[in-house]
This record gives structure tokens, sequence and C-alpha cells, in this order.
């Protein structure tokens, strides 16, 4: 039977009226900057505790948790291989797990040398710091950029690194004219700040997982080298950028001069990151990791998980991206104008949809999803409580990970059409 096929004989169930959702896709708009002091957006990182099915539910009930994918627990293969890991210091440079890592992720990026670090947050810092290197000194982000919005103006709390934005696209993109009228020239003028720095983010997270099309990082590369301004890549989901493009992440990072990668997303493992580079940069962010606090010891037994990810878990990320399109399009599918999704922004394994309805807000829905609600197990058979986030601009913010399986996505499905039953049902007993 058809996922579609599928869907429409289970929400027959529910409804006795057929309507057409709409794909009207939506945006980020230039005001991107006041959308984002929103509460739902101030709560992005906050809102984990969901309602309790409360008494009288399923006694078995299935979560489907699509918060995010750092999410993700080590599995027995992870976790037996940092439990036999052989460890030493790291701080001395002795730690055999931690070197073998440092080179198995440089030589996946095409970097001359890579670093373990104990987070994404942490890498990006440490490229900031290290590119910029007077206090001062001036990065161009977008302004829709996880470095600008989520990590707390680290670069300018630790770094004295002052940033200016250029405006996100929807395909999390700029415009290069636009980047190029924000470098600064006429240094050492003492009226302003030295540029040094480009970031860019790939895959792009606040736009839903976009990925950078290799002909933006060519470009922004020539720019960059025309003015004599570094790259760095906040790649935390750099490998799904690679595995939707079908191509190893050295072709995506011969065009920036520096990348931070995360281990702890999508590949599994519980900790850490890789800082990757020219092997003088790795040299001074050796320096910087210390400042910071991440000197650590015996960090063999993290870098045992991320020699898992890097080596066993690329491949399957697009089991995650097909699990991400199957939802969105089973909200399309959904016979109600509830939900409205562009599925051409769906790349790879974060989905961002929006609702129609305004008398059903994302917060209400998110809340809905995440309760067993009443008449649930007689109409599915058992409790499913499914966890997301309320996201920018009216929207919800959905992420697939390898602890959610084709069944746990059609588990979400059902529970979705459910909700979506109910809402409408409710709506007619109003009128």
């Amino acid at each position: 039977m058809s996922l579609k096929t599928f869907s429409c004989r289970l929400l027959g169930k529910f409804l006795n009226h057929g309507v057409v959702a709409s794909s009207k896709p939506f945006q980020v708009g230039n005001a991107s900057a006041a959308v984002l002091l929103r509460s739902a957006t101030r709560g992005y990182y906050n809102t984990g505790k969901t309602r309790d099915p409360g008494p009288g539910s399923a006694a078995h009930i299935r979560v489907v948790d699509l918060r995010s994918d750092t999410v993700t627990k080590p599995g027995p293969a992870m976790r037996r291989a940092m439990a036999e890991a052989e460890v030493g210091d790291d701080v001395m440079g002795e730690d055999p797990t931690v070197n073998e890592l440092q080179k198995i992720a440089a030589d996946m990026f095409g970097m001359e040398a890579a670093l373990f670090v104990p987070s994404g947050s942490m890498g990006n810092l440490i490229a900031v710091m290290v590119h910029c290197r007077e206090r001062g000194d001036e990065m161009i982000v977008g302004d829709l950029c996880h470095i600008h919005i989520y990590e707390q103006g680290s670069s300018a709390q630790l770094a004295g690194v002052h940033s200016t934005t250029v405006t996100t696209l929807p395909d999390g993109t700029f415009n290069l004219d636009q980047l190029e009228s924000k470098i600064r020239h006429g240094y050492p003028d003492p009226h302003y700040p030295r540029s040094r720095l480009i970031c860019l983010e790939n895959t792009h997270n606040i736009q839903g997982g976009r990925v950078l099309p290799l002909s933006f990082l060519q470009e922004v590369r020539a720019l960059a080298d025309g003015y004599g301004l570094s790259v760095h890549m906040d790649g935390a989901r750099v490998m799904n950028a690679a595995v939707a493009q079908g191509v190893p992440p050295s072709t995506i990072l011969q065009h920036t001069h520096t990348v931070s990668a995360c281990l702890s997303k999508g590949l599994g493992a519980p900790v850490g990151s890789m800082l990757a580079g020219p092997r003088d940069f790795i040299s001074k962010a050796l320096r910087c990791r210390k400042a910071l606090g991440g000197g650590t010891r015996q960090a063999g037994i993290l870098a045992a998980a991320g020699k898992i990810s890097l080596q066993d878990m690329v491949g399957r990320l697009m089991e995650d991206h097909h699990n991400a399109r199957t939802f969105a399009q089973a909200l399309l599918d959904c016979p109600s104008p509830l939900f409205s999704v562009d599925m051409a922004a769906v790349e790879t394994n974060i989905l961002r949809f929006r609702m129609q309805d305004p008398n059903l807000s994302p917060q209400e829905f998110c809340a809905r999803m995440a309760q067993v609600g009443e008449g649930e197990e007689a109409a599915l058979g058992q409790g499913i409580r499914v966890l997301m986030f309320p996201h920018v601009e009216n929207s919800i913010r959905a992420v697939w990970h390898l602890g959610i399986s084709p069944e746990d996505t059609q588990l979400a499905i059902q529970k979705m059409q459910f909700v979506a039953s109910q809402h409408f049902k409710e709506k007619v007993k109003a009128k």
C-alpha cells in the first residue's frame, strides 16, 4: 500500500470531509532579527518538557522525538568501542585514539590537520579567535546563522571580535554584492574594525537544513581571496550536505579555509566536533582550546565514538533525509488546509512547515502532538507522543536522526493525522 493511500484511508476514519492542503512555500523575511526575539524562538532550546499524558491514557505509549538530531544516543557498537578504547593524555598529545580520529577527519575533509573539540560552539569560537588575530577585528556572518543567533555572542564576549551581518536568503546563501559591501576598507583607519573572516553555515539550520550550492561556495571563496579574508564554515551538518549533494565532504570544503563539523548530531556520537584546517591554524587552535577549558585528558573514550561516527554513520544519513520528505509529503496529502510545506526546501533531515489555521498555533499543535489525546488509543491502537519545536514565523521544526526509523515516521504521520482530525471535529462542533 502506498504512503498516500495509507494516509488517506487512515484519515477517512477521522474525517468525513476533504479539502486540499496548501503547498505555498514560506520564507524568513528581512525583518528576521525581530522575529527571532519572539517567545517561540527564545524557548527554542527550552521546550523539552511536554505535557504529561495524564491518567486514563494509553498504557503503551510510543515516543517519537523529532526535537533535534542532538538527542541521539550511542548504540551497542559505539559503547563497546568507547569501553575498549586505547587512551592517553590528549593534552600531552599522547591519546592514540584521539590522534587517529584527527587524522581520519583531516583526510576526509581534505585538510592538513584536525582537532577534536568538545562542542561545535567551541569549534566555531576557536576558529574566530585564530582567524581574527586582534581584538576589534570583524567577521561577516549571515543574520540567521547559528554563530550569530545561538552561540551567546561568544565571539564578542570572549574573543573581542565584532560581527557585521548580511541578509540570509531562503536557501541559506546571501547576496554577494551585499557581502562585498560589508568588507571594510582603509585599515588602519581608527574609525573602523578590520575585516578578517567570512562565516558560512552548511547545512543551514534556521532555514530548514538547506544545502549551500557548490557554485555559491566557490564565489564566496573567490571574493574572500580577492580581499585577503578567510572563510570558515560552521559545518555542524556538513556531512548531511555532502550526502545530499552526492559528493565527498572535501569537495565542499575545498572552498573554505576551515570547518567545524559536529559528531554528536546525525552521526550519533555523544560528544564532540572536529575543527579542521591548515596545520598552522590547528597549532594555534590547540592553544585556544586549552584557554577555553577544552583540553581533556583521556579523551580517547569519546574519540572512539567519533571514529565510528565518521567511518560508519555517514552513509545512513540518506535515510534521515528520506524520512523527513516522507513526513513532509504526508502533511501535503492531509485532506485539510492545515499545513503548508515547501517540498523543494526539504533537502536534508530538517523539516520546517507552517500552520495555516490561525485557530491552531504552532505551540498548541506541538503540545497536542506531545500528549496522548482522548480516543487516541482506540483510533490508533496505542498512544503516540511526537516531540517537535515551535519555530520562527508561525512554523514548526522537526528533525530526523538515527533514533527515528521509517516505522517511527509512520507513527508520527498517524499522530499528525489524528491531531488534525480532532481539530476539525472541534471546529465543526463549535459552528
